[in-house]
């Protein structure tokens, strides 16, 4: 069994409107309380300063994710699926 996480995705893009994307992803050797599967990840989308949407899991918390300020439940599947997920959130909540 292997001991340490491995990094899977590491990617901050700054959009010519001044919004930032940043996506990371970790592969864990045992998932995270909470979870069924072995991913840590964290995929933000947000201007000034201001969180529009973010989808993440945490220690003891799971897989959520944060529209506009309001939190909810996010069914992780996949990475791919995670990540169409989090590109539809961004489209539908850019202002």
């Amino acid at each position: 069994m292997r001991r340490h996480a491995t990094l899977v995705i590491n990617e901050k893009i700054t959009r010519t409107d001044g919004s930032i994307i940043q996506i990371v992803v970790w592969d864990l050797p045992i998932p995270l309380n909470a979870s069924r599967h072995r991913y840590k990840y964290r995929l933000y989308f947000g201007r000034d300063g201001i969180c529009l949407v973010r989808f993440d899991n945490e220690q003891g918390k799971g897989d959520h994710k944060h529209i506009q300020g309001v939190e909810s439940l996010y069914i992780f599947i996949d990475i791919p699926t995670l990540m169409r997920d989090f590109g539809q959130a961004i489209q539908e909540n850019e202002v």
